[in-house]
């Protein structure tokens, strides 16, 4: 199996493995609904702590409106009655006005925040780093994990305009979002190895061979972004490596410097006139009185 080391600009995102034959529109489909998936998985991450801290999302109309406001308008949240946590709730105030407050209890927020760790792993960009090899099967396996747990917490499930429903519904709005400039659309998407863009139409073995046993790094990228910056020569693990060495080696040349002692002339076995002195009778010779 060919093993792909799937960057998005100088991050690493994950590893994918694909066979030569693969073709690169199928290459590039595979690669852009892994990464679109794990960018899900990480939005609903970011909502859960929120659900588990301050309960269910507010309709959209009464969402950073003051308690006055609600009263004066005379609005009311059809779904608190409905979406009730298991095990009863915990009133928290949403101090930005987005949830209703009713949150979950502690062993509730537990199975939670547990749950959003354990997909966070599985997807995680520390995968690469372990050498694990991420499939959307692996992505599938983290939303099922969100799901199940979102379920437990709320039997009846949550309301329509819950972005965390929402994205498990595949039903979510990012336009006007930081989220939505991270999306790369399936049409939109390049892959580029050694600076060059892999055409559509084209085989992963017209440009790496027919070796299975193959590594290397391919960058996912919007198109019309131009190439992508090369691969450094050396990675910023080998340069600290290398940086490393130097730093012990100038260390050992310091105290070699320091050891170059010439205080061994003035020894009796390095005087070059001691053997005439003897003979001379020169030597032990001591001035002042006994």
């Amino acid at each position: 199996m060919v093993q792909l080391h799937v960057k998005q600009g100088d991050e690493s995102q994950f590893l994918f493995s694909t066979t030569v034959d693969v073709s690169i529109e199928t290459l590039v489909q595979q690669v852009t609904e892994i990464y679109n998936g794990r960018l899900k998985v990480d939005r609903i991450c970011s909502e859960i702590p929120e659900l588990a801290d301050h309960g269910i999302t507010l309709p959209p109309n009464m969402q950073g409106l003051t308690d006055d406001q609600v009263t004066d308008l005379k609005l009311k949240d059809e779904w608190e009655e409905k979406c009730i946590p298991s095990g009863g709730s915990e009133f928290k105030k949403d101090k930005i006005g987005r949830r209703n407050g009713h949150a979950p209890n502690d062993k509730m927020k537990t199975v939670l925040k547990t749950t959003m760790e354990e997909a966070k792993a599985l997807i995680s960009k520390k995968q690469v780093q372990a050498n694990v090899v991420v499939t959307m099967e692996t992505v599938k396996e983290a939303l099922d994990q969100l799901r199940g747990a979102v379920m437990i917490v709320y039997p009846m499930g949550l309301p329509p305009h819950d972005p965390i429903r929402m994205e498990l519904e595949n039903q979510e709005d990012l336009s006007g979002t930081q989220a939505s400039l991270q999306v790369i659309p399936e049409e939109e998407a390049q892959l580029w190895w050694a600076s060059k863009e892999m055409q559509r139409g084209k085989k992963l073995q017209d440009y790496i061979g027919k070796n299975e046993k193959t590594k290397i790094v391919v960058k996912l990228q919007k198109r019309g972004q131009g190439a992508p910056a090369r691969e450094p020569v050396v990675s910023e693990e080998e340069q600290k490596q290398m940086m490393l060495h130097y730093y012990r080696r100038q260390e050992q040349l310091k105290k070699l410097d320091e050891a170059e002692d010439d205080s061994y002339l003035q020894s009796e076995w390095s005087d070059r006139q001691a053997l005439k002195r003897q003979f001379q009778g020169l030597t032990n010779i001591r001035w002042g009185p006994k």
